[in-house]
């Protein structure tokens, strides 16, 4: 019998160990987020800038680029532009993806969203502007492998996330940006694709999850102090 409780108070002790270091993971893990979500703010409506360089694009990544309102200058590649499948406050559609070439190399651009009915690139030639542009926008981190459950198909030219890369090499268009830019509200002529859908949310539960840590922690270990009271006891 005592090395039964004895047992029940070391693992008891355990796990209330345990339960406290996910809880104060948790409370660090929320702190991380506030820290994102006050940088990104503070990124979207800060002053368009020029994008990292070549030189940088090896160290971009989420926290500290995610979001930064950028402006390039080049020209568009029309026919590498890519449909990838979408899921928007205007319905079911496609982004377009279109490379952009500009003098630091290729960036490719989330052009906007197009209705199923206009996934043709025929049923929207005014949108396709030829010659030197200027996109302003929000840098976002590559998507690989796919979305919606689904791997992207490159063969069949069914894509279900923006990655870069893979679009990159299936258009035979190596060592761009390992970024896109989602392309501002600034209307196209024709009125496709549209801009400005960028949604910026971040699921921030930390606290809901740091709380139950906390108190599974406590019960481990109310429920320890009933087990060496109970030996006391006896």
């Amino acid at each position: 019998m005592k090395g039964k409780r004895a047992a029940l108070t070391v693992l008891g002790l355990l796990a209330g160990a345990a339960f406290l270091a996910l809880g104060i993971w948790q409370v660090e893990r929320r702190a991380w987020k506030l820290d994102l979500i006050e940088r990104v703010e503070a990124r979207i409506h800060g002053a368009a800038e020029p994008p990292p360089p070549p030189s940088r694009w090896s160290a971009v990544n989420e926290r500290d680029d995610a979001y930064r309102r950028v402006r390039l200058d080049g020209e568009f590649l029309h026919r590498c532009q890519t449909p990838v499948q979408a899921l928007t406050e205007r319905g079911a559609g496609f982004w377009i993806l279109t490379p952009l070439r500009t003098s630091d190399g290729i960036v490719f651009v989330n052009r906007g969203f197009v209705p199923s009915d206009h996934r043709d690139p025929a049923t929207r030639r005014e949108g396709d502007v030829e010659g030197p542009v200027s996109v302003t926008g929000l840098l976002r981190m590559s998507e690989p492998k796919g979305g919606f459950l689904r791997t992207n198909d490159p063969e069949a030219g069914r894509w279900y996330s923006r990655d870069v890369a893979a679009i990159g090499h299936a258009c035979a268009l190596e060592g761009g940006a390992p970024f896109f830019v989602d392309a501002d509200a600034t209307a196209n002529p024709g009125g496709l694709p549209v801009g400005g859908l960028t949604v910026v949310a971040f699921r921030n539960n930390h606290l809901v999850y740091a709380v139950t840590w906390f108190a599974l922690a406590a019960m481990s270990v109310a429920g320890t102090v009933s087990v060496l009271r109970a030996k006391r006891k006896t």
